[in-house]
C-alpha cells in the first residue's frame, strides 16, 4: 500500500468513526429519554401505590383496559394493565394475600381505583341501547336500561375513592382460577353472596375469599362476590380522576 493510499484510509477510518459515536450518544440519550418517561409514569398523587409492587405475588387482569368487559371496548382513563390503590388499602390486601397464600393461593386481581371518567363512560354507555355486544357474556338475564337501578353500576363508584377492589383466588399449584360460580362482572343475581344457585364448593370457595378480607378490614358487597372495600378507607368523600398509567 502506498503513503498516499494509507494515508486516505486513514482519513476515511476518522470520517466513519466521527459519523458512528454521535449516533451511539444519540441511541443513549434516547434510551435514558424512554426510561425517565417509564419512570414518571409510574409517580401517584401521594397515598397511592400500585398493587404489583406492595403484593408482588398477585396477577393481574385488568380488563378495563382491553375490551373483554361488559362494554365491549377499553375503557376511559385507563392508559396501563396497572392496578392501584391507597397505601393503606393496599397494606390490608397484602395481610389477606399472605394469609391465603398459607393455604395455596394467590390473588388474582380485576380492577382497583378507577378513575371518575372512567364510571362516566358506563353512563353514557348505558344511554346507548343499540350498544349490547357484550351481553351474552355479562349480561345475559338483565336489561341492560336496569344495569344502574339494580346496582350493578353506580353514577359515583367507591373504586374512584381508591380503597375498593375486584379480585378472585387462584390455586397456586395449578395457576387456575378458583371456582367461584360465575366470573368477574357477571351481572346476574347468581353473582350476589348468599345465592342458593351454586354448589357448595363455590359457595365454600366465596366464603374462603369473604374471611379472609373481612378478617382484614375489608366489607362485601352483597351484588358481586369479586367486590370489596376497606371499611376505614382514607377518602370517604373523595372521587378521584387521575388516569390508570
Amino acid at each position: 500500500m502506498t503513503h498516499t493510499v494509507r494515508k486516505l484510509a486513514l482519513i476515511v477510518i476518522a470520517l466513519s468513526l466521527a459519523l458512528v459515536v454521535p449516533t451511539v450518544g444519540a441511541q443513549a440519550a434516547t434510551s435514558n429519554i424512554k426510561k425517565d418517561t417509564a419512570e414518571k409514569k409510574r409517580e401517584l398523587p401521594k397515598g397511592f401505590v400500585y398493587l404489583d409492587e406492595a403484593i408482588p405475588t398477585a396477577i393481574f387482569d385488568i380488563r378495563y383496559y382491553g375490551d373483554n368487559n361488559f362494554v365491549g371496548a377499553r375503557i376511559d382513563g385507563y392508559k396501563a394493565p396497572y392496578a392501584i390503590l391507597t397505601s393503606k388499602a393496599a397494606s390490608s390486601l397484602k395481610s389477606v394475600s399472605d394469609e391465603l397464600a398459607k393455604k395455596g393461593y394467590r390473588l388474582k386481581i380485576f380492577d382497583a381505583y378507577r378513575p371518575q371518567k372512567a364510571v362516566d363512560h358506563f353512563i353514557r354507555w348505558s344511554k346507548d341501547a343499540k350498544d349490547t355486544k357484550a351481553k351474552k357474556s355479562y349480561y345475559p338475564n338483565v336489561a341492560k336500561k336496569d344495569l344502574f337501578k339494580l346496582g350493578y353500576l353506580a353514577s359515583k363508584s367507591g373504586h374512584s375513592r381508591g380503597s375498593t377492589v375486584d379480585l378472585t383466588l387462584v390455586i397456586a399449584k395449578t395457576g387456575e382460577e378458583a371456582d367461584m360460580g360465575g366470573s368477574f362482572d357477571f351481572l346476574d343475581p347468581v353473582s350476589s353472596h348468599g345465592t342458593k344457585k351454586i354448589t357448595a364448593k363455590q359457595t365454600a370457595n366465596r366464603t374462603l375469599l369473604k374471611k379472609a378480607m373481612e378478617k382484614h378490614g375489608f366489607k362485601s358487597y352483597s351484588k358481586e362476590w369479586w367486590h370489596y372495600t376497606l371499611r376505614s378507607e382514607p377518602y370517604p368523600k373523595t372521587y378521584f380522576n387521575f388516569n390508570v398509567e
